[in-house]
């Protein structure tokens, strides 16, 4: 199976795994109007940094966008991009003129001052860079993804979900089985599990102080190597997998799936449907349903879920 060779800017590349507590209780129209409550404000003269949320469907006004039982959010965050170096070189400048004037350097304090007018001045000419990550909802399983690719980016999304929604609580996904556990066991036997396929590419790291790491890109995993480097005491942290030929992905140590790729067979199914009118809610109607088999058979594969508080 070969990825999909054009891209899905809705389809989720990554997924930073939550649990959405068992009385979630929110409608779709309470979630609407507390997202509300911090909209996306683009950065202004000397702001350096805005995020809010959006509609996550271009043509449309809100913010949460429904499926049944699945729901989309859309954060977007803007960052003005002012580097450093320019900065410094611009105060530089401002401190050697000024020491020629008055005869002597500039004190730290003065100098920070100047930094900071200097830093002022600048901004309204600053690049502006915008990004928008996006949340899947599965209110009926609950399930809470974030389309993110660290987990900086994750938490500073759900953040911002506690900031706009009263009372929320959210906690992280925990299997029985560690990923890391998980994964070694299967690269040192060389069976995935049920559904599961072990592609050519992993990361295996020391436990020890100096974290001796080895990685395979585009390698057999089932080189003698491999269980020796375990042996040596090496655990698993990232594995390529591939989910019931429809589904390629990198599992980390982390509870991370990064690096999703829909295959083949997803991108023929998705082609039809696409022709039979809005893209968009056949894509995010065939991604959710596909997400919905893939987690269970992905947590049943680390032994299930660990039980709350334990």
């Amino acid at each position: 199976m070969t990825p999909l060779s054009f891209d899905f800017s809705m389809w989720f590349k990554n997924l930073q795994l939550y649990r959405l507590p068992a009385d979630w209780r929110i409608t779709p129209a309470q979630l609407e109007e507390q997202l509300a409550k911090i909209p996306f404000q683009p950065c202004g003269t000397l702001t350096m940094q805005s995020a809010g949320w959006v509609p996550p469907k271009n043509d449309e006004d809100a913010l949460v966008y429904t499926l049944d039982r699945h729901w989309l959010l859309a954060l977007c965050t803007e960052q003005k991009l002012l580097p450093a170096s320019v900065v410094n070189q611009v105060t530089h400048d401002r401190i050697e003129e000024m020491e020629q004037q008055q005869g002597y350097r500039p004190g730290r304090k003065q100098a920070q001052q100047i930094k900071e007018q200097v830093t002022e001045e600048l901004m309204p000419r600053a690049f502006s860079r915008r990004r928008t990550t996006q949340v899947w909802l599965d209110t009926l399983n609950g399930w809470l993804a974030v389309n993110a690719g660290s987990a900086n980016q994750a938490d500073d999304v759900v953040q911002y979900l506690h900031k706009a929604v009263e009372n929320f609580s959210l906690r992280p996904l925990v299997t029985q089985t560690s990923p890391a556990a998980a994964m070694t066991d299967w690269l040192s036997s060389g069976d995935a599990p049920a559904g599961f396929t072990i592609e050519r590419e992993c990361e295996l790291c020391a436990p020890d102080e100096e974290k001796a790491t080895v990685r395979y890109a585009r390698h057999p995993l089932d080189a003698d190597e491999i269980p020796a480097h375990i042996a040596a005491g090496k655990r698993a942290t990232r594995l390529a997998l591939t989910w019931d030929d429809r589904i390629a992905f990198v599992l980390t140590d982390k509870m991370q799936v990064k690096r999703v790729q829909f295959l083949d067979v997803l991108q023929e199914e998705a082609e039809s449907q696409a022709d039979n009118g809005d893209s968009f809610y056949s894509d995010f109607a065939l991604m959710t349903a596909e997400f919905s088999r893939f987690l269970p058979q992905l947590v049943e594969a680390l032994g299930g879920e660990a039980k709350e508080g334990v």
